[in-house]
């Protein structure tokens, strides 16, 4: 992501990257090339992306720091949140966090319209109106949360696909004739188990991983049960929730896209449009049972 984030600003702004390994830069064009902090600190930069994997986020702002101007700005895009508050707080740097929620795994970087970012409401003013600025050029849609916030989000929409993956990844047989879900399937875990083995561990080692891993065991014990008991009407009432869970998520996700909502979302916000749709599923979901 250091290579994007240096692309779309280099045109707009004087820009650096600094690497230790200088075979790391020799693909990175129209931008200055560190190698050493005294030219980070001959550069005197007004911000400062940490754009390295989370297992190395703190030691290289440490590295990076005694060289910066006291105004710099610092500033990462973590995948995980873990600890960088309590450092930021301890810097005596202005700071700003974020997070874009895609890649080039998955994601068109030409066409961002559909992905998401996140900006951490606890930061600098100027850095969050330079980010909002930067990932509305993007055209993402961009949401606030609190540092608690993020890596509760993570924990959820990152870690749950990425555990059932490697689930499917971990049972699967060689299929002379595979049907298109499972082509589709297959196709995930390729370009998820081809992710830098950190950025799996960055958001699986997440504290909040776990019970989220937990809430899928408790799912596949009870999916395992409609399926041993041949339960024809536990399985159409599954079938039912599981519909309109995802008629919950498609109903946010158009709100967002189509300015229903406001195009920086908070959390709490979110929160109250998923909680008066959780009561509306749970209403019809009565209804249907009751019949």
């Amino acid at each position: 992501m250091g290579s994007f984030f240096t692309d779309i600003l280099s045109f707009q702004h004087e820009t650096a990257v600094f690497d230790v390994n200088p075979h790391q830069l020799r693909f990175v064009y129209n931008t200055y090339r560190f190698t050493t902090l005294e030219e980070i600190k001959d550069f005197e930069p007004e911000l400062v992306i940490n754009a390295v994997t989370v297992k190395y986020t703190l030691d290289a702002f440490h590295k990076v720091l005694p060289v910066l101007p006291k105004d710099c700005i610092i500033s990462d895009i973590a995948s995980v949140k873990t600890g960088l508050k309590k450092f930021y707080e301890e810097s005596g740097f202005r700071y700003v966090s974020s997070h874009p929620m895609f890649g080039p795994t998955f994601a068109s970087l030409s066409n961002l319209s559909s992905e998401n970012a996140i900006i951490i409401s606890e930061g600098d003013h100027l850095g969050k109106i330079f980010f909002k600025d930067l990932y509305q050029t993007l055209r993402l849609n961009i949401f606030e949360y609190t540092f608690d916030e993020h890596d509760e989000t993570v924990a959820y929409s990152l870690s749950i696909p990425f555990v059932s993956t490697f689930v499917f990844a971990a049972v699967m047989k060689h299929q002379e004739a595979p049907g298109t879900t499972f082509k589709k399937h297959m196709a995930i875990a390729k370009g998820l188990l081809s992710e830098d083995d950190y950025l799996l561990q960055e958001i699986l080692f997440n504290p909040r991983t776990p019970g989220q891993v937990a809430n899928i065991r408790t799912e596949l014990k009870n999916l395992l049960e409609i399926i041993e008991n041949k339960d024809a009407e536990g399985m159409k009432k599954l079938c039912l929730l599981l519909l309109l869970q995802m008629m919950q998520w498609h109903t946010v996700s158009r709100w967002v896209r189509d300015g229903i909502c406001l195009h920086v979302m908070s959390y709490g916000s979110c929160l109250m449009f998923t909680t008066v749709l959780d009561m509306l599923i749970r209403i019809l979901l009565r209804l249907y049972l009751i019949s």
